[in-house]
């Protein structure tokens, strides 16, 4: 049954409901001044200039290229540090390689590279015909509403932090490395902030808060990160290259499917210190961990790469970017955003092929009963109208989302239906909430997001530079849960809803113009530019 939500009150009547709102006794305000490249050092700082020109007391603690300024009055904080990169000289500002065109960058790095699935078997037939496209994903910033705050204190040998990470043993790893203190010895408290998606930047606030705390004993810090700092140093999702490879028996159906995939981390959180931009610029920093991926299911790059259809023979290769010119680690789906996007045009234009209706053609090679039930739930199709479809990890609840869109010089989101299998729902206002949430992120996702680097790294850093969905863009949303039948445990459903929502509006908008697009977000530019070639 459905939960009353008790939290709504105070966050709807700006009470003391998240981080940002919290006061300690005796508490100081704090600012870092960033590093603006990771290995950038010091090589001068007129503190002088910066006391001389604050407007009330404050404090300058320096160690190694780490510099934050403290005060009690944040006004006269915020004041200070807003100046003070320009009283810094820094060493070891390389600019960078602008690649805004990540797809080409990314094929031509050298990766670690793995297969998962058998090798291709399937020897070709007069009957047969091959089939191959390539999808892109530019980086995408977890672009919270809220910047990330971190509170800490160090009192009588123990660290206290509090923070709005979704990690907090993780990060309490990552402190313990990063000050050389005994994990036993440090508490990471959680509460509310603004979502983080991911791996956004509410560990390095909360490690910015710990590191001045711990050299400052006894007084409580809060550190409350800039827009522009969020936008400009969190860890962003990697840019991603996918092609999806068919060949198809003489009915148009995938006898042997190959998902190949491009991109750079997806998961560097917290755990051994080096991945914290506090760490980084201390005099004796712990290493940055390996590029992993992990195992599969359920997968980080390669999360969802492989379909739930019943085709005969079908692969993952995976090609992963261990150094990449900008920070990359988790965001809400992770790889399965795209790689479900890849899928689900894939098999649109193969329906398309074959002359088939795209739910049709997915019925055709779906058994699994309750993936045929929420596809079954949400069909219909027509000009104007896509659909995506995707078991979340291949493991959690399964997801089917129909999209209408209306095309002019853009793109606009009218209906989104939503059919989910969670299992055993113990809250459905809760998951419907979550696929709710996940339904709009993803249409922000699919129609406005991407990263912009220039040689100096992330240029955009304010909701002009990056824009999002807006209140007046939000579509008309309806989301059905599908009862399996008894006896069914619970399925995740968190991050169902995110890669089908992006498919769908992709096929909405390829059915719509009447010509596909395969590089997201399908922003204006690029629906006129098919429009042109149209």
């Amino acid at each position: 049954r459905n939960a009353p939500r008790v939290d709504l009150a105070a966050k709807v009547f700006g009470g003391a409901a998240f981080a940002h709102d919290m006061v300690l006794d005796g508490m100081v305000h704090a600012r870092v001044v960033r590093q603006p490249r990771r290995g950038a050092v010091i090589a001068s700082f007129d503190e002088a200039a910066l006391r001389r020109g604050a407007k009330g007391p404050i404090e300058i603690l320096r160690h190694g290229n780490f510099v934050a300024i403290l005060g009690a009055d944040e006004t006269v904080v915020e004041a200070v540090a807003a100046v003070a990169p320009s009283h810094v000289a820094w060493d070891g500002v390389d600019a960078i390689n602008p690649f805004q065109e990540e797809a080409r960058w990314l094929l031509q790095q050298p990766s670690i590279d793995r297969t998962i699935g058998p090798d291709p078997s399937f020897e070709p037939t007069p009957g047969t015909t091959r089939y191959e496209a390539t999808y892109t994903r530019m980086h995408v910033a977890h672009a919270s509403v809220a910047p990330s705050c971190g509170l800490a204190l160090y009192r009588d040998g123990r660290l206290t932090v509090w923070t709005h990470s979704q990690g907090v043993y993780p990060l309490r790893d990552a402190l313990a490395r990063t000050l050389k203190l005994d994990p036993a010895v440090i508490s990471v408290k959680h509460v509310q902030g603004p979502g983080c998606y991911g791996h956004n930047g509410a560990d390095d606030a909360a490690a910015d808060a710990a590191v001045i705390a711990f050299h400052k004993p006894g007084m409580p810090v809060k550190v409350r990160w800039r827009r522009e700092e969020e936008f400009g140093f969190e860890p962003v999702s990697p840019a991603m290259v996918v092609t999806a490879q068919a060949v198809l028996d003489g009915a148009g159906r995938p006898a042997d499917w190959t998902t190949e995939i491009w991109s750079g981390r997806h998961t560097s959180r917290p755990g051994g210190g080096g991945n914290l931009l506090a760490a980084e610029a201390l005099p004796d920093p712990p290493p940055p961990p390996p590029a992993v991926e992990g195992g599969y299911p359920p997968g980080a790059g390669t999360r969802n790469g492989e379909p739930l259809y019943d085709f005969p023979a079908k692969r993952i290769v995976h090609h992963l970017i261990a150094e990449t010119p900008v920070r990359t680690s988790s965001l809400r789906g992770l790889g399965a955003t795209l790689n479900v996007f890849a899928i689900e045009s894939t098999m649109d234009e193969l329906a398309e092929r074959a002359g088939q209706d795209p739910v049709a053609y997915r019925l055709s090679v779906l058994s699994d009963a309750r993936a045929r039930a929420v596809v079954e739930h949400v069909s219909g199709t027509g000009r104007g109208r896509g659909i995506g479809f995707a078991r979340y990890k291949n493991m959690a609840a399964y997801a089917a989302v129909i999209a209408e869109v209306e095309i002019g010089e853009s793109v606009r989101l009218l209906r989104v239906w939503c059919a989910a299998d969670a299992g055993l729902v113990i809250n459905p206002d809760g998951a419907i909430n979550q696929l709710e949430g996940g339904i709009i992120h993803a249409a922000s996702w699919a129609l406005k997001e991407g990263v912009r680097l220039d040689s100096a790294g992330i240029s955009s850093r304010d909701w002009e530079g990056y824009p999002v969905l807006r209140f007046s863009e939000v579509p008309e949303v309806t989301v059905e849960l599908v009862d399996p039948g008894a006896d069914r445990p619970c399925l995740g459903v968190g991050e169902a809803s995110g890669g089908p929502t992006v498919a769908a509006i992709g096929n909405a908008v390829a059915h719509a113009l009447g010509t596909r697009l395969r590089d997201l977000p399908l922003t204006r530019e690029r629906v006129m530019a098919a429009l042109l070639r149209a």
